[in-house]
């Protein structure tokens, strides 16, 4: 078959004749696609028409009544059929006749026999079935119906009726109600993509600047008679030619990168995934230009074109907005020389002052900050200020006058984040500092952030504006209240702002991202004192995350020396913002209550650090003991039981003591103190005080390889261990307790949950059954591309007491229990252990004990079995990983 044509199809009906004709037209539609490059539009359309074809004959064959029509609604109505797409089809039903609602006076059953037959011959088919009155109700409630009505083309049946509902739903159509309803549903599909163009697995049709947000404005047009194609918007004036190529290009752009996608997926997808990005990117002949691959050069074409589409749907829909609200225009408002209001938008009076005046481009950001009842810019405006982004040069930057403009920009109570991210958008603010031109749609392959570099820098700034909005305060009270008293908090949305900004560049991008930051400040004018602190968190902004997540807080030493480094509560009070602010950004899985309260926790002790109120360990445990009695009082009310927690704590060390909270020490009390020579091991449970996971205490006779039976029980229960203390009582039981996420991420467990964990663990330890190997499976995607070479480093700790083993790699199902069980072949004893997932990667680190870590032949051996141990794990995945990105076929169905 080597054109699209249907007419061979002949009676009698033969199913498996239309199924092959069907598949015979789509591998042609493929191979041509493929060979020739032809148009997107060309294979939506031709794609569209086959499939016409063979509805047609279908509906013919099967004698499908007169009386009913059939209609292809949607994307497949506006003859815009991707490879995989569903074919949307209406059946409409006349109300004329007896039976009408009945689905046409008893065609049901051979309606249902007509649409499992479409399935069988390899039609996927969203369908409904209803009568004129039916649709116009349905439109009435849900905008997506009548946006899908809106496209409605007759294919089969009686014409008459197609007719009819055409007239119903014009005359339904109320440009006003619809132009609401379409933007806030854009603004709802924007926010679920959380607002950002650049994420770095975006949905080509429905994140922002995707296909969706061009097909917004076109049916927008459409209902307010403007249009029905970027040709009709250029004719009628709303769109300059550049503007109507430029979306005709961009939408030719992610059109073909979504055919593709489907084609390359076998299915329907319209994620750009990270096992798509490379082989589309050698499918379109993009090689990369090492360091970047040819899956970032193939994003960023993304990313320009999603950025474009979104420049476009701003202005059009403002342009719009004007032709179908005129009696809204208002009269204008002199506010200056430059501009003007008019109603709720901010106006130039003369299209030329931009050129005449590149500064009013920031003073226009200036404006909509202190005027809390404008909400935009004009159409006019935007698409002037688009034309000047490149005024934005090395003289404007110069210009005193500018950064004057720019610093009151920060300082401005309102709006910030909502100006920083449409200069983004339109080249400003990449243009103003160079340097965040540089990272603008720059990917990050770390595995637990999920923008682009300069989508999460604005992210971060973001969330600090968010700790001063009163209706975010009840997500991180602490915050809220520290930012409020915090003085000139520009320092904090500049620290934001070059944070991350050398991302990608050779050296460290925290070193780098100072000298950027100290070179702007410097411009700016701003205080010496101002000047080192925004420095100073740039350099720092890591420090507070690995002091928290890597060392042990409870640690007055570590505390000591995490304070020290601070030298004033004011950098203090700043980096903890910044690290909240900075890790919410990254992505919105790797935050949660126990990080939250992690860093409270160092951001407190340090705070009283600074003020003396910390001395020295024995002035701390001798507190520590005293909070505990208070609090174990709350439940032996006649004091009965003190004698007996004293004991307790007799056969523990200090160190125990200083390590846990006093809630956790007390809680340990209350169920040990009773039975400290018990032959059978203790296993409680309970929802963690920081109101995330489940604390679990581990009571027994110590031996050697607890940890690792610990690490397998809860590996095979698919919980994941987040903090682990290990202690050995002066009689010699293992007192360890955890703290795990269960794998639905419930905040507060049952009973039955704790009950579970109890009697299973229990059970387990006391049967002492041989270790089995740790559990495999397989890797994530993001892994599976983007694999991280493992790290293993042992070293002496500060004390020289014992070492401290830090590991980096991959997150794998069984990690932990393969490493334990390392450590129980080494003979090398787990004193606590950090588990610090973020994202697909993880940063282990545990403090060990054992003969072996003293010399340092057995240290070497020690690090390379592990390492060949987190390598082997990977090695199946990574192979079939990579027959993806060969090109070589995958079944993906």
């Amino acid at each position: 078959m080597d054109r699209l044509d249907v007419r061979p199809l002949e009676s009698p009906f033969n199913p498996e004749a239309v199924k092959e004709a069907l598949l015979q037209g789509r591998e042609l539609l493929h191979r041509r696609y493929g060979k020739n490059r032809n148009g997107a539009a060309s294979l939506l359309r031709r794609h569209s028409r086959l499939v016409d074809g063979i509805l047609r004959h279908v509906w013919r064959e099967t004698g499908m009544p007169d009386s009913i029509a059939l209609v292809a609604v949607g994307g497949y109505g506006r003859e815009q059929l991707f490879p995989h797409s569903d074919v949307d089809l209406l059946v409409l039903l006349s109300t004329e006749g007896s039976g009408a609602n009945t689905v046409a006076g008893g065609n049901e059953a051979r309606l249902e026999q007509w649409v499992g037959l479409l399935w069988d011959i390899g039609l996927e088919v969203g369908h409904s079935v209803r009568t004129i009155p039916e649709c116009v109700e349905e439109a009435a409630k849900d905008i997506t119906v009548q946006t899908s009505l809106l496209e409605a083309r007759q294919l089969a049946g009686r014409r008459q009726l197609f007719k009819e509902l055409s007239r119903s739903m014009q005359a339904l159509l109320a440009p006003r109600t619809f132009f609401t309803d379409k933007q806030l549903e854009q603004r709802q599909r924007h926010r679920r993509y959380q607002d950002a163009t650049y994420k770095l697995e975006p949905n080509i049709k429905e994140s922002p600047g995707g296909l969706r947000d061009l097909q917004n404005i076109l049916w927008v047009s459409r209902a307010a008679k403007s249009g029905n194609s970027w040709k009709d918007l250029a004719k009628g004036g709303f769109i300059t030619p550049r503007e109507a190529r430029l979306a005709q290009r961009n939408e030719s752009i992610l059109q073909d990168l979504r055919i593709r996608l489907h084609y390359l997926a076998g299915r329907r997808e319209d994620r750009l995934l990270f096992d798509y990005q490379t082989p589309l990117a050698d499918e379109l002949g993009i090689t990369g230009k090492p360091p970047r691959r040819a899956g970032e050069m193939l994003m960023q074409r993304y990313y320009r074109a999603a950025k474009s589409v979104t420049q476009i749907n701003t202005i059009l829909l403002l342009t719009l907005r004007a032709e179908i609200f005129p009696d809204q225009v208002a009269a204008p408002v002199i506010i200056n020389e430059r501009f003007q209001k008019r109603g709720e938008w901010l106006e130039v009076r003369d299209e030329s002052v931009f050129s005449q005046y590149p500064g009013a481009i920031l003073e226009s950001v200036l404006l909509l900050q202190q005027h809390p009842d404008l909400m935009g810019r004009s159409a006019a405006t935007l698409r002037a200020m688009w034309r000047a982004a490149p005024l934005v040069n090395a003289a404007f930057r110069r210009d005193p006058r500018h950064c004057a403009l720019f610093m009151e920009i920060l300082r401005q109570p309102r709006r910030l984040t909502r100006e920083l991210r449409l200069m983004n958008r339109f080249g400003i603010l990449g243009r103003y500092i160079p340097a965040f031109g540089r990272i603008v749609g720059q990917m990050q392959h770390d595995l637990f952030h999920v923008y682009t570099v300069d989508e999460h820098i604005l992210m971060v700034v973001r969330n600090l504006r968010q700790f001063m909005a009163p209706e975010f305060a009840h997500e991180n009270p602490l915050c809220s209240r520290l930012i409020r008293d915090f003085e000139r908090p520009e320092v904090l949305y500049l620290a934001g702002l070059f944070h991350d900004i050398a991302k990608g560049r050779q050296g460290d991008h925290s070193k780098l991202g100072k000298v950027d930051a100290v070179r702007f400040c410097k411009r700016h004018e701003m205080s010496p004192e101002d000047t080192e602190l925004v420095a100073w968190l740039v350099e720092n902004h890591l420090l507070m995350s690995a002091t928290a997540q890597k060392k042990d807080i409870s640690d007055v030493n570590v505390v000591g020396d995490f304070a020290r480094r601070m030298e004033n509560e004011r950098r203090l009070i700043a980096l903890y913002l910044l690290t909240v602010a900075d890790i919410r950004g990254t992505s919105p899985k790797v935050w949660n209550a126990w990080k939250s309260r992690l860093l409270e926790n160092l951001f407190r002790r340090a705070q009283r650090h600074l003020c003396g109120e910390i001395t020295d360990a024995g002035g701390t445990l001798e507190s520590r003991k005293q909070q505990i009695r208070e609090l174990l009082q709350l439940d032996d009310i006649d004091n009965t039981s003190a004698g007996t927690h004293e004991r307790f704590w007799s056969a523990l060390d200090p160190a125990y003591l200083l390590a846990h909270d006093p809630q956790e020490v007390a809680w340990h009390t209350h169920h040990l103190s009773g039975q400290m020579k018990t032959a059978m091991p203790v296993v409680k449970a309970r929802t963690a005080p920081s109101g995330t996971g489940v604390e679990v205490l581990v009571y027994t006779a110590d031996q050697k390889d607890l940890f690792a039976r610990i690490c397998d029980f809860f590996d095979r229960i698919d919980y994941n261990i987040v903090q682990a203390k290990i202690h050995t009582t002066l009689h010699g039981y293992a007192l360890d307790s955890f703290l795990v996420l269960d794998p639905f991420d419930v905040s507060q467990p049952p009973r039955d949950e704790f009950n579970f964990l109890e009697h299973e663990l229990s059970r387990q330890l006391e049967q002492q059954a041989p270790l089995e190997p740790p559990l495999s499976g397989r890797l994530s995607r993001h892994l599976k591309h983007f694999p991280i070479t493992p790290e293993v480093n042992v070293q002496p700790d500060e004390k020289g007491m014992c070492h401290v083993l830090s590991i980096v790699a991959g997150d794998q199902p069984g990690l932990l229990s393969r490493i334990a069980q390392v450590l129980v072949h080494f003979e090398v004893n787990v004193r606590s252990a950090r588990i610090n997932t973020l994202g697909g990667r993880v940063e282990d680190t545990f403090l060990v004990t054992g003969n072996v870590l003293n010399e340092s032949r057995t240290v070497i051996r020690l690090e390379t079995k592990l390492i060949k141990v987190l390598e082997t794990s990977c090695e199946t995945d990574m192979e079939s990983a990579d027959s993806l990105s060969s090109g070589r076929a995958v079944d993906a169905t």
